[in-house]
């Protein structure tokens, strides 16, 4: 992608980056990821080798203020079309032992909020578990909502989040091979309602293997997967996934 057509395309923020499958999302919609936040190394060499000219900030998101993701990103307070990321869900997770806001991992969610509110983009779209919707009876999307929706004062002028009533939605009726429920939450300033797209009837459904069947054989697994292996259990029994 040349430089002049990232020029004309919307800017995003992206936290909470991982490997980068959300922005790959983003991307494919015509947005441009501007800036990527993101706590572990590892995941940033690999968005480093797959986005050598993109902004990355190898930092906790508790670290970063608003001010500093809109430098490295280019961009000004409200000029950015999006906020997205999927702040850590194993807090909420019901495969987890879902101890939410008690969680400091839980509590990330807030920090979204905040560089949302730090930013002022025109919009967010939030990802989470399922198990969020039910934390505590409801406690925690409720007070995210909230957060979410108090007005921003920003040069004089009044903000407020139109926020849609967030659903959970499937990956598999968007024609990706796999079950995977999550929940998804999307605001904007601009008072537009936001529809969720409808979910598709794809038969025959698709599989693991349309998905990567044509994909070279897998070297073998390196020093730091091998690592990561090795603490599986140990985190089973921690923290119960």
């Amino acid at each position: 992608m040349s430089q002049i057509e990232n020029q004309h395309k919307e800017k995003v923020i992206s936290l909470f980056s991982g490997a980068g499958g959300l922005d790959i999302g983003f991307e494919s919609a015509g947005f441009q990821v501007a800036v990527a936040v993101e706590v572990d190394p590892s995941c940033c060499d690999t968005l480093r080798t797959n986005k050598p000219d993109m902004a990355i900030i190898n930092k906790s998101i508790v670290d970063v203020t608003g001010q500093e993701v809109l430098d490295a990103a280019g961009l000004k307070v409200g000029e950015a079309a999006l906020v997205i990321g999927g702040p850590p869900c194993q807090s909420f997770s019901l495969a987890g032992l879902r101890k939410g806001l008690d969680d400091e991992r839980g509590r990330l969610l807030f920090e979204f909020v905040r560089i949302v509110r730090e930013t002022l983009p025109k919009g967010f779209v939030l990802e989470n578990v399922k198990g969020l919707t039910n934390w505590d009876h409801g406690r925690a999307m409720q007070l995210l909502i909230e957060e979410l929706g108090k007005p921003v004062e920003y040069d004089g002028l009044v903000h407020r989040y139109t926020i849609s009533t967030p659903q959970v939605l499937n990956a598999v009726d968007y024609g990706v091979p796999q079950n995977r429920e999550r929940l998804i939450i999307v605001g904007n300033r601009m008072g537009k309602h936001f529809l969720y797209p409808a979910p598709q009837v794809f038969e025959p459904k698709k599989t693991v293997w349309d998905a990567i069947g044509n994909l070279p054989e897998p070297e073998k697994p390196s020093e730091t997967a091998q690592r990561v292996a090795e603490t599986i259990k140990e985190r089973r029994e921690k923290y119960g996934y």
